[in-house]
């Protein structure tokens, strides 16, 4: 009996925790899985016959679809074209974008035998006995909405499992044999080898997540209820043993994984577990692994504050939701959120600079018009976190918000990620200019690339917000969009754009264009924007001379010579000061190389 989890991820650097939780918790429970139950990755860049030639080659018994947003279209098709090669094979989905609707997923697609509704781990080994003749009957599963000849069966959902009991699935031999109290589990015991005769050594379960982001979760369920989301449906908030986590994350710690994103719907719901973490993490840093953490800043107490801005820079990363700061929009999404105790915390924790914050804006939300989201869009954008993501809408099945649809006579694609076209307050035309200017968000301030430029801008503007706009409105008019721009383009697009609606300080901006383009990059080839080099070769020649002697500004450079400093670092003049740019000693948030003001 072969059964095939399929994951289809949005990049090749994602991996899919569900399936591989799944197989592990499977093989937690019956060793002899091991060798039946299979995992398949692939992504949506990958051409779907390429993908249906793979499954067919594999001739699996049992195919199961872990499905999202980003791949149902491509589940879709695939499901539609394996019910003709593969007649023989029973096909199940799961996941969020087919557990709520899943009798209509069944009648929309017959090739599918069934749909495994929520999580996922006690129904899935409960299907695996099944098909492998030793368990419970389709009828008798708790999870599940399945074809049975011309009708549609739903069993009784099944209820949250306690989080300790599923395995790390990135050593399951760090857990698979310890504390677990499951009657299944103990029958089978005899099957399994001892723990001394293991052979699915951590770095053998490692090799599938190599140059691959790592997710992790350490609580399940959502204290929340925000409308949008469709995390607030499962209230029962679970967290996974304390011992437990820090013993996994010293996994990470010490096999140096670059970056692990915690999947926690929002971290610091519960300060004392939020807290225990990341003073693990502080304590046991290596130098080397970045931790990804979604967060509610308002919660962020002092304590909690005071620990994470003491902590190496890219220690860890925050993500917060703002969403909107229109105070109706808030009550109506039913988000709880203080925005005085959110900035406050975001302004903290940039003054110390070393925590990169992602915040999140939607567009779309009801109450929300342009002025609205205008508003909202400034009020995020003056914290200046390191990222502002302008989203939109996505009406997911299942929502609250996919009930009030009709009230809000709110629009939305018919095609994933269904995302908002028009509401009641905000019209297509409004949508289509905050495309505009989340494209120009992205360029001009996401990237990290114009940092000082755009600080000079924006001055010349009412706000923030308009200056993305008319920018996007200058794109429009000069054809520009849709085009893939090089980077020095993009510093020469500005600079017109600079020049034409500021004329008074073309040359600053020019100055300050050429600053940020040597902060990032040590360009050999000057480019033409940055106009003659404002520092003779005479004078070059001389301080190179001296640091090389001296050595008064460039650390960790003792083993080269004058020639080499030169090649490896970079000297310009910007407002009758002269900078040195360090590209060996980088900030660790930004990529940004260290300045030094010469003397």
């Amino acid at each position: 009996m072969r059964i095939l989890l399929t994951a289809i991820n949005a990049k090749y650097i994602h991996s899919n925790l569900a399936v591989y939780s799944l197989r592990a918790y499977a093989i937690q429970q019956r060793y002899e899985y091991r060798g039946c139950v299979e995992i398949a990755e692939y992504t949506i860049n990958q051409q779907v016959d390429e993908i249906l030639m793979n499954l067919y080659a594999l001739h699996p018994d049992v195919l199961c679809f872990s499905c999202y947003l980003w791949n149902i279209v491509y589940v879709e098709q695939l499901v539609k074209e394996l019910g003709k090669i593969l007649p023989d094979t029973e096909i199940w989905l799961g996941g969020p974008e087919v557990s709520h609707h899943a009798q209509n997923v069944l009648e929309r697609l017959p090739q599918v035998r069934g749909v495994m509704c929520g999580e996922g781990e006690e129904t899935f080994l409960e299907l695996a006995d099944h098909y492998n003749g030793k368990g419970k009957r389709l009828q008798e599963i708790d999870g599940i909405v399945y074809a049975c000849s011309e009708n549609i069966l739903v069993n009784p959902p099944r209820k949250g499992m306690d989080l300790n009991r599923v395995p790390f699935v990135y050593a399951p031999d760090l857990s698979a044999f310890s504390g677990v109290s499951d009657p299944a589990f103990s029958e089978n015991r005899e099957a399994m080898p001892q723990e001394g005769e293991m052979h699915f050594s951590a770095e053998d379960s490692m090799e599938c997540f190599r140059n691959k982001i790592l997710y992790y979760e350490s609580s399940r369920g959502c204290p929340f209820s925000c409308s949008y989301c469709l995390s607030s449906i499962d209230k029962c908030l679970r967290f996974r043993n304390l011992d437990t986590v820090k013993k996994e994350l010293q996994f990470f710690i010490d096999r140096e994984v670059p970056q692990v994103k915690f999947v926690d719907r929002t971290f610091n719901c519960r300060h004392d577990h939020a807290f225990a973490i990341w003073s693990y993490l502080a304590e046991h840093d290596r130098g080397k692994t970045n931790f990804h953490f979604e967060v509610a800043a308002d919660l962020l107490n002092e304590e909690q504050l005071e620990l994470i801005t003491s902590m190496r820079p890219g220690l860890i990363q925050l993500e917060i939701g703002v969403q909107s700061t229109n105070q109706n929009t808030l009550r109506e999404i039913r988000r709880t959120m203080d925005f005085k105790k959110v900035g406050a915390a975001v302004r903290r924790i940039r003054s110390r600079g070393n925590i990169h914050q992602h915040l999140d804006l939607i567009a779309g939300l009801p109450f929300e018009d342009l002025k609205s989201f205008q508003k909202s869009f400034n009020d995020v954008y003056a914290l200046h976190p390191e990222q502002l993501q302008l989203g939109f809408l996505k009406v997911l099945k299942g929502s609250y918000m996919e009930e009030q649809a009709e009230g809000y006579q709110l629009l939305y694609q018919d095609r994933p990620p269904f995302e908002v076209l028009s509401t009641k307050w905000l019209s297509y035309e409004d949508v289509i200019r905050l495309k505009g200017i989340k494209e120009m968000l992205e360029v001009y301030c996401n990237s990290g690339q114009f940092i000082h430029t755009m600080e000079l801008l924006e001055k010349a503007f009412p706000d923030a917000f308009t200056m993305y706009d008319w920018l996007s409105v200058y794109y429009d008019n000069r054809r520009l969009r849709g085009i893939s721009h090089s980077r020095i383009r993009r510093y020469e697009i500005l600079l017109d754009f600079a020049a034409e609606w500021d004329s008074t300080h073309k040359e600053e901006y020019r100055e300050l264009l050429t600053y940020d383009l040597y902060l990032r990059e040590n360009v050999k080839n000057r480019p033409a924007f940055a106009g003659e080099p404002r520092v003779t070769k005479e004078e070059e020649a001389a301080f190179y001379e001296r640091e090389a002697s001296e050595r008064r500004y460039l650390q960790g450079y003792d083993q080269y010579d004058k020639r080499q400093l030169r090649k490896m670092t970079h000297l310009e003049r910007v407002d009758h000061g002269l900078f040195l740019f360090d590209y060996r000693n980088r900030n660790r948030l930004t990529n940004q190389a260290a300045v030094h003001q010469i003397q």
